[in-house]
């Protein structure tokens, strides 16, 4: 296993309870990925190190597997945005909009008063982000809540992105500020480095930190599995693919600094896109003081720690050339999130690797090839 995030520890833990030997490697110094959660020594705060990551999902069978290693504690993402000098409600929902227009208006009266007098119905098939956002909340709500966060996110004008990454309309004409409407959403109570390490603790599972893949090496083992970036296993002898990257600015404050998890900010003057509140993600737990993130988005250069994939055109045809020369590597599965050059959100990795580790499995039983991608990138 190449890497030792949730991709790694779920393929290996899985194979290893059917009887393989498993060896994860990692180049960082610590297991976990992008997912690793530690304890400020200073504060008590448990601290999402790249970010904070908060487990939502509807497939019952990832929320059986997690909790089987770790307990969870109930937790709903209440996101706030400061816009315009006012701080809203996310996603956009019946308060969002009385506040912002200045109104009463009841469920029904929100849903016509946005029909009639807001959405731009001149846009019958919206081909760019900005078209369906015109499309469906008009102007005002677009040029306050999407546009400027959108810019800063992405480095580019919402009329340069493709309509399906506004894949689902944020817009509630109710009352719910719950950010995910998924079935089960939860922490784990001692963070995500104590699930992954929970996940990991098996007899035929050997992790090795700070070490970097040889793919030399590979044929040293019946299989790979690897979830660093596609282009990488290659040393990105075809290029790069493109991806946006994350900054944070750290820092503690005496006390609490905003008084929720998440803060947004949707003008575009301001640099960053949010401020984390880090002791807010466990509530259960009481800190005096806090630490904080400011997150700045920008584009990923070589040394950077790559977090979202642009897939655009160019990328995309790019992808297809790396997605061709990974199906001529014997006995290596590309998974995750850089394997696959694709957003997952953590119950989908989870999904994916246990779909992966039993394809591998059956692939062995019924000796049938296996499989480069579980799920194509393309």
């Amino acid at each position: 296993m190449v890497g030792a995030g949730l991709s790694g520890a779920v393929i290996g833990r899985t194979l290893a309870e059917a009887g393989h030997d498993i060896t994860i490697v990692d180049t960082r110094d610590h297991i976990g990925g992008n997912c690793h959660t530690e304890r400020d020594t200073a504060t008590g705060v448990l601290v999402h190190v790249y970010g904070p990551h908060i487990f939502h999902t509807d497939d019952a069978g990832v929320w059986d597997y997690v909790t089987s290693f770790v307990a969870f504690k109930p937790y709903t993402n209440r996101v706030k945005t400061t816009a315009r000098g006012q701080v809203f409600s996310l996603p956009v929902n019946l308060h969002t909009i009385n506040q912002f227009f200045g109104k009463t208006m009841r469920p029904e009266e929100a849903r016509a008063f946005i029909a009639e007098t807001q959405a731009d119905t001149s846009i019958d098939t919206p081909q760019t982000f900005e078209e369906q956002a015109l499309k469906f909340v008009g102007p005002d709500l677009y040029e306050t809540f999407f546009k400027g966060y959108t810019m800063k996110q992405w480095g580019c004008h919402p009329s340069e992105l493709p309509a399906s990454i506004l894949k689902r309309l944020p817009l509630r004409f109710n009352y719910d500020d719950n950010y995910f409407s998924h079935r089960f959403q939860g922490m784990p109570e001692h963070g995500y480095t104590d699930l992954i390490a929970r996940i990991l603790d098996h007899p035929s599972i050997a992790v090795h930190l700070d070490t970097r893949f040889d793919r030399s090496k590979a044929g040293e083992y019946d299989h790979v599995f690897y979830s660093g970036p596609l282009d990488g296993f290659f040393d990105y002898e075809l290029g790069q693919l493109g991806y946006r990257t994350l900054d944070f600015e750290r820092f503690t404050h005496d006390g609490d600094y905003q008084g929720c998890a998440v803060m947004n900010y949707g003008d575009a003057d301001v640099p960053y896109t949010r401020i984390t509140e880090h002791k807010h993600f466990a509530p259960w737990e009481s800190h005096d003081a806090s630490v904080c993130y400011r997150e700045f988005s920008r584009a990923c250069g070589p040394d950077d720690i790559p977090y979202y994939p642009i897939r655009q055109v160019k990328e995309k045809a790019l992808l297809a050339d790396y997605v061709k020369l990974a199906e001529t590597t014997e006995n290596t599965t590309f998974v995750g999130r850089l394997g696959t050059y694709r957003y997952l959100d953590m119950d989908v990795t989870i999904r994916e690797a246990l779909d992966t580790a039993q394809g591998y499995l059956d692939a062995l039983e019924n000796r049938r090839p296996i499989p480069t991608f579980c799920k194509s990138p393309l």
